[in-house]
């Protein structure tokens, strides 16, 4: 039983990465109308703190699920590790 959950969790952790990368597209496209505006804008004092609102939310979004899915496997990897039967030579 702890095989599956071990292999489920794996597999969704291999999606989560595909739905990382898919997000940094996501953050790109994003982030470009708001540089672009920005230099629209003639780069003011407000544009650019509204630009830097808007891009550290993007980063955000990109950061929090990639620290968040580093913490998960490791402790997967504990866990399983935790499960093995330590091998001793004879």
């Amino acid at each position: 039983m702890t095989g599956l959950l071990s292999t489920l969790l794996s597999s969704m952790l291999k999606f989560g990465v595909v739905a990382l990368v898919l997000n940094e597209v996501r953050g790109v496209v994003l982030a470009v109308p708001v540089i672009y505006a920005i230099y629209q804008s003639g780069g003011t004092l407000m544009a650019i703190w509204i630009g830097f609102c808007s891009l550290a939310g993007i980063a955000l979004s990109v950061i929090v699920p990639m620290i968040a899915m580093k913490q998960v496997q490791k402790r997967l990897d504990r866990a399983n590790a935790s499960r093995q039967p330590a091998l001793t030579p004879r």
